[in-house]
């Protein structure tokens, strides 16, 4: 990214039956502008005794986007959302003040084989919005500003870049944006960005001042401003970004937020199942009991 601050390896983790890569937060790097949690899910190939089923479970002071390559998920969630996820659409989901949702294979693909390949992201609500009320938005994948500059395929998936504008109803400024690309090709994105930034090999390489990086990488920027790199052939990466937060957010489980006290409170909240409930779920996912 000509200004590589960080090299961040995907790191394997366990989500309901299969493995997925975590990406960031990491030791050195808790968020990226405001940007704290990001999963790459698969790709997975189940079988049909295979499902995928996150059991209901709660969030608060943040928003979850989830993105497909592959397959299918169904949402369901306390707000009274039940929508199936496809690749290319966006399901933006803010916690707010509490929310619960749970995430399984579509009950048509459920006997049968699959794939399932795609991002799980969260990003951190300004703290003047930790505590507004649960919403959740569909966005298709027609609808997502998608255009091709300079030899490159650009998706603008969420917030503001290159003078356009995601119709995911983000609460900050940030981007998240997917650049495909045929034919090796350079790169510069520095003035279309702003505040932190990151970028994530999901396929090929990049090569930045003479050094490659290939999948399983996070490279994050000193300063996006200068943020320029070359494609290989056939490559695709995913930029996300934007102003950082000016005070420090803290996770506990599925719980973000600017208070640690906010966050005992969640913990008890769950524990003692007075969030609010999803329509025909039965089921859930026990707090995590402290490691000693």
């Amino acid at each position: 990214m000509s200004n590589i601050d960080l090299i961040i390896e995907e790191r394997a983790a366990n989500i309901g039956n299969f493995m997925v890569g975590r990406l960031l937060p990491f030791r050195q790097k808790r968020a990226v502008g405001p940007f704290v949690f990001i999963d790459h899910m698969g790709p997975a190939k189940l079988s049909d005794l295979q499902n995928l089923d996150v059991l209901p479970h709660p969030h608060i002071g943040l928003s979850t986007l989830t993105f497909l390559f592959e397959g299918a998920i169904m949402h369901r969630d306390s707000v009274g959302s039940a929508i199936e996820i496809q690749p290319g659409a966006v399901n933006w989901m803010t916690a707010g003040s509490g929310v619960v949702h749970s995430e399984r294979t579509p009950e048509r693909l459920r006997h049968s084989s699959k794939n399932l390949h795609g991002l799980q992201i969260w990003v951190a609500l300004p703290k003047h919005l930790e505590e507004i009320e649960p919403s959740f938005t569909h966005i298709a994948q027609e609808q997502i500003p998608v255009w091709e500059e300079n030899g490159l395929q650009i998706r603008l998936i969420a917030g503001e870049a290159f003078g356009r504008k995601s119709p995911v109803p983000v609460h900050s400024p940030l981007y998240f944006i997917e650049i495909k690309n045929k034919a090796a090709t350079k790169v510069p994105l520095g003035k279309e960005l702003y505040g932190e930034s990151a970028l994530y090999v999901l396929e090929g390489s990049i090569t930045d001042e003479g050094n490659t990086y290939g999948t399983k990488q996070i490279l994050v920027s000193q300063n996006a401003k200068l943020c320029e790199f070359e494609m290989s052939e056939n490559s695709t990466v995913y930029i996300f970004g934007g102003e950082p937060f000016p005070e420090e957010r803290f996770i506990y489980w599925n719980f973000v937020s600017s208070s640690k006290e906010r966050l005992d409170k969640a913990k008890q909240d769950w524990a003692n199942q007075t969030f609010p409930k999803i329509d025909g779920e039965t089921e859930f996912t026990p707090l995590p009991q402290p490691k000693f």
